[in-house]
């Protein structure tokens, strides 16, 4: 990947193309890097291309060079292009072109894999023992609820008879306009209300994608490790789903072509549960465009995107399906806090009168009043607010947790992954750490601890731990820090 290009022509792009004027309140480096990147995804700038230097750039676009050596990086960082200072920067070889020469055959699919049944979780021991960083869960401490009551107290004298008789199957009108608005400025998706179906969280996304969309002869393709309760979920309507290994990039497209006959998709890019791997663009353009060729769907799981600690998110895997293949779920239960039960999914227009039907058969709904007060939050910028708010606490304490791991290790390599967003990360066990007596010692002392094993289904990872901690607070970080670190110092003994 650092040398793309040894086997082609290098020659230097042409950037003296009409520009467009900045927007109002773009920065310069956004606007530089907006109008690179747009034109890599149209394909005015091929896979291959080389970028001018900054140097030239700088010179002919009238902007500094510091301003474009930082729209490069963001390009770079972000898998658009490849290079290194001093070798030139490349649009990456690995944006398939199939994104942008649309109709041409994909690469040929071999036969399928036969599912294995699925590892079936071990029952829990009675008494349940203590979870040791299993907090991956909205503070709700942190929300500002005299606020939610006022919004409430208020919605309650606005609602009318007729609003509390007639439900709406697809959720009220003015809460999908206010969340579309800000997928459009918070995920980077276009999109309008009526695309927009209210939810009580993603699992309701997944049941309703499921029962809408598969027949028992189709295949649902799973990430391996992944989301422990999609394969149950997804099992209730088809016996064909198929674990698919991640690699260093997420959801393996590779391994995925090998699968026939597959009709449905679910993957976290924003953030893969557990490993926390965010997915490249490169890797986005290249599942999006398999999934029209092989004329399936795509559940992207947005589960806790609004929070990213050392740099702003990718917008959302949606963003980039001009195919209309995306059904993107979110919650505000993960936002907000857990008992509000208000979710959402973004559905491609070919699906949305059968989401409703789907709602209005299955009998779910959600509160109107909750519903009205959401939608006044999102629109005063009360949302926004508690998103930074909470954005801030979570990173602390994620500095925090990263501490207590490295005295954990004791003096071994810290290594980790997943821990630049949400709300856990994995943490790899230093080399030569008994995982199996680490485990047992837990248990003899009435503790839990997350092995990242548990979510595996067919690959075999690393002795690692999943570490949850956006729900703990300081003394509760620092009594389970204490317990792990006992519980690394004395497994070898035990």
């Amino acid at each position: 990947m650092n040398k793309p290009l040894s086997a082609r022509k290098k020659s230097e792009s042409s950037l003296d193309l009409p520009q467009d004027s900045p927007r109002d309140g773009e920065s310069k480096q956004s606007w530089v890097y907006r109008q690179i990147q747009e034109r890599i995804l149209k394909g005015a700038l091929a896979s291959g291309a080389r970028l001018p230097s900054t140097r030239s750039l700088s010179q002919r676009w009238r902007v500094s060079r510091s301003t474009v050596e930082a729209a490069y990086d963001q390009l770079r960082g972000e898998g658009y292009t490849t290079g290194t200072v001093g070798s030139g920067t490349y649009v990456s070889a690995v944006i398939p072109d199939n994104f942008f020469r649309r109709g041409l055959p994909g690469d040929p699919i071999s036969h399928s894999v036969p599912a294995r049944p699925a590892r079936q979780d071990p029952p829990q021991a009675a008494p349940t023992p203590e979870p040791l960083f299993a907090a991956r869960t909205a503070d709700a401490s942190l929300f500002p609820m005299a606020t939610w009551r006022k919004g409430l107290t208020a919605s309650a004298q606005r609602v009318t008879p007729d609003q509390l008789a007639n439900e709406e199957s697809q959720g009220w009108l003015p809460l999908r306009e206010q969340i579309a608005r800000y997928l459009g400025a918070a995920r980077g998706i276009s999109c309008d209300a009526d695309q927009v179906v209210i939810l009580t969280g993603i699992r309701d996304g997944l049941d309703l994608s499921a029962r809408i969309l598969l027949s028992r002869q189709d295949k649902v393709l799973v990430e391996d490790p992944g989301y422990l309760t999609a394969m149950p979920l997804f099992s209730q309507f088809t016996s064909r789903v198929v674990p698919i290994a991640i690699d260093e990039h997420g959801f393996s497209v590779a391994r995925a072509r090998r699968q026939r006959g597959v009709k449905l998709v679910h993957v976290t890019p924003a953030h893969q549960s557990p490993t926390g791997v965010t997915m490249p663009v490169s890797r986005r353009l290249e599942l999006l465009a398999w999934a029209e060729q092989a004329d399936c769907w795509i559940i992207e799981d947005d589960y806790d995107s609004e929070f990213n600690y050392d740099s702003a998110p990718l917008a959302a895997l949606k963003s980039l399906d001009t195919a209309d293949r995306v059904i993107h779920c979110g919650s505000f239960n993960k936002t907000m806090f857990n008992a509000l039960r208000i979710g959402y999914a973004v559905v491609p227009r070919r699906w949305v009168a059968a989401f409703s039907r789907a709602r209005h058969t299955t009998g779910r709904s959600n509160s109107m009043i909750e519903q009205m007060t959401l939608a006044g939050f999102l629109e005063d910028g009360s949302f926004a607010r508690h998103v930074r708010k909470a954005r801030a606490v979570y990173a602390q304490r994620r500095d925090r947790v990263m501490r207590l791991l490295a005295q954990a290790a004791g003096g071994e390599p810290l290594r980790t992954s997943g821990e630049h967003a949400g709300f856990h990360l994995l943490w790899w066990l230093p080399a030569g750490c008994d995982a199996a007596a680490l485990l047992d010692r837990a248990r003899a002392r009435g503790l839990a601890l997350q092995p990242v094993a548990d979510y595996c289904r067919r690959v075999g990872l690393p002795a690692g731990l999943v570490i949850g901690y956006s729900g703990l607070d300081e003394p509760a970080l620092a009594r389970q820090g204490a317990l792990l670190r006992d519980l690394m110092a004395h497994a070898a003994d035990y």
